[in-house]
């Protein structure tokens, strides 16, 4: 198992990365680096080369990314375009692998939220048609798509992790898979036997944060991880889990919630 820290959740600069903590998330542990596609696409050349410099001199890779898909861009609705879909498509995936990732979560909340007045159906059936086209593209990197389930509160489809497992499975294609986040589970009440029971085969990718308040996990800290952890051995993971988390003390509440999450597995 490798642990990694989603630096855009305690980004301080303007432009959303995360990547002036780079050095130090280096230094306190991690094993690789989760970067938010979204904001990535927005940086220019020059601050590309800037990340990309960051990340060789630290000695720490970007294996993930996560924010796939900027709000603005529809991807369900009768406003959807495919083809301007398509051609970010095609830029974001060339620079994750310019970066080293080789997986991308698709989370995306405000960008795959349906419509008012637009069918479940349909927006599931645009979803699932999209990363169906998504597949081929994403696998010519040699990247894998793992689906998010997010929260009722932050959008409209894909809620539970049985739901992204059930999608990915409609999806069929073998860079599809599904992702386990501890926060959302805990918001939408989502047993973690979930994960024993549809999780084998699909999942790829892991989220960890105290769902109180959704700050970095420590011993003791009230949050019950230990059902996440041996549902997770239950299945044979042994991939990444990355700590998204707030912060007001970056470096110290990451080394700590590193070694729990390490002694925990």
């Amino acid at each position: 198992m490798r642990c990694g820290c989603c630096l855009n959740m305690v980004s301080s600069d303007s432009d959303g990365t995360g990547r002036e903590w780079i050095p130090q998330a280096a230094m306190a542990g991690c094993d690789y680096l989760e970067l938010p596609l979204a904001e990535i696409m927005q940086l220019e050349e020059v601050e590309l080369k800037d990340l990309k410099k960051k990340l060789e001199e630290s000695g720490i890779p970007c294996r993930v990314c996560n924010n796939f898909f900027p709000g603005r861009l529809r991807l369900t609705g009768p406003d959807r375009d495919e083809h301007r879909i398509l051609e970010y498509t095609s830029q974001a995936l060339s620079r994750a692998a310019e970066l080293g990732a080789s997986c991308i979560v698709f989370g995306s909340g405000k960008a795959k939220k349906i419509p008012d007045g637009f069918s479940y159906e349909s927006g599931y059936n645009q979803i699932a048609g999209l990363l169906r086209r998504l597949s081929p593209m994403a696998d010519a990197y040699g990247i894998c798509i793992a689906i998010e389930p997010l929260r009722k509160k932050e959008c409209n489809i894909i809620n539970t992790f049985k739901e992204g497992c059930g999608l990915a499975r409609d999806v069929n294609e073998k860079n599809i898979r599904v992702l386990a986040d501890f926060f959302h589970l805990c918001e939408e009440n989502e047993p973690v036997s979930n994960i024993i029971r549809y999780g084998k085969g699909y999942l790829e990718h892991v989220h960890i944060s105290n769902p109180a308040g959704r700050v970095f996990p420590k011993k003791k800290d009230g949050a019950s991880y230990e059902g996440l952890f041996q549902a997770l051995k239950d299945i044979g993971y042994d991939k990444t889990v990355s700590i998204e988390a707030y912060s007001r003390n970056f470096v110290s509440d990451l080394r700590e919630g590193l070694r729990m999450v390490r002694e925990s597995w």
